[in-house]
């Protein structure tokens, strides 16, 4: 089985909770679970709660909570150290700081448009296409 350092970025989880059968889901639960290993920062954390927790959304609390609670039991947090402004989108810094400071393989993101398409060793990706790395390895 193939492990793998990731970070996943906040519309990866949004799309998770509102999308049951989506791919995002499908990444989420890869990423929280070994041989993978997923990395947040508590900014990351809080963010994830801000955003799940938006009215618009209309995500139920027992959900987001049982989703914020999960991610907290089977992700790694760290505290990553502040980089210059890298992406275009201000607020995405959170997650290239954290992919620096976990030497992840991959930054998983909806939003590809926002980042380098690589930070150092970090190639940055869609969920598309971390399945599509994964999909051979995986013991089905």
């Amino acid at each position: 089985m193939l492990s793998l350092r990731l970070v996943v970025d906040t519309n990866i989880v949004v799309s998770a909770a509102l999308k049951p059968e989506g791919l995002e889901r499908t990444v989420l639960l890869f990423a929280l679970t070994k041989p993978a290993r997923c990395y947040v920062s508590k900014t990351i954390l809080d963010e994830y709660a801000a955003v799940l927790s938006r009215p618009e959304l209309k995500i139920r609390r027992p959900l987001r909570l049982q989703l914020l609670q999960w991610i907290k039991n089977h992700a790694h947090v760290i505290s990553p150290r502040l980089l210059p402004q890298i992406t275009t989108d201000s607020g995405d810094n959170i997650f290239i700081e954290c992919a620096d400071s976990a030497r992840a393989d991959y930054l998983v993101t909806g939003n590809l448009r926002h980042f380098p398409n690589f930070w150092k060793n970090t190639k940055i990706i869609s969920s598309r296409e971390l399945l599509a790395i994964v999909a051979p390895h995986l013991d089905l």
